[in-house]
């Protein structure tokens, strides 16, 4: 396994190193985004890769320099990620994300979430197929219950009653990997 380097190590003569940075984190951050449940197009996975790079850069002096990079830009690529699937369009307005950037607690507090959302889906891809579709249906795709039961030729009050059960199996999950349930 590769030993995680900290942001420090890419900071020289008080700059940071983006060649560097891009040299060894393009292909992570290619990874992550080509394997996000909605797919983008090419051009798109790598508009966000460029923006995560502009975004850093443009924020260096605001980025804690005793965490680790892959951190910083996981948190950044899921944010532009969600961004661009929420527009719909070829153009990211990134300046919503470099403010965030200024406020490293808030980028932390992202990559929890990130965590939380990766522990859900690994509980999600566990479940049963039907289960899965059901859920994956309803919050990810926002298919109504209506919708979900003509598409899997199930009764709405079983939909329901799945949603209930499998809600209630991901709060315990997520409880007992210390994670807080609101909701």
């Amino acid at each position: 396994m590769k030993k995680e380097k900290l942001i420090e190590q890419y900071i020289e003569n008080n700059t940071l190193n983006l060649e560097k940075v891009m040299e060894d984190y393009t292909n992570y951050l290619y990874v992550i985004v080509k394997n996000k449940k909605f797919k983008l197009a090419e051009e798109d996975v790598e508009e966000v890769i460029s923006d995560v790079f502009l975004a850093v850069w443009k924020n260096q002096k605001q980025l804690d320099i005793q965490k680790e990079m892959s951190s910083y830009l996981a948190g950044i690529a899921n944010h532009l990620y969600n961004k661009k699937l929420r527009n719909f369009k070829n153009v990211i307005d990134i300046e919503d994300y470099e403010n965030q950037l200024q406020d490293t607690k808030n980028i932390e507090q992202e990559i929890e979430e990130k965590q939380k959302q990766d522990a859900i889906l690994q509980e999600i891809y566990r479940m049963k197929q039907e289960d899965q579709d059901i859920f994956l249906c309803y919050y990810y795709y926002t298919k109504s219950i209506k919708e979900i039961a003509k598409d899997l030729h199930i009764t709405e009050s079983k939909v329901k009653s799945r949603l209930f059960r499998i809600r209630n199996k991901l709060k315990k999950k997520l409880e007992k990997r210390g994670y807080s349930y609101y909701g």
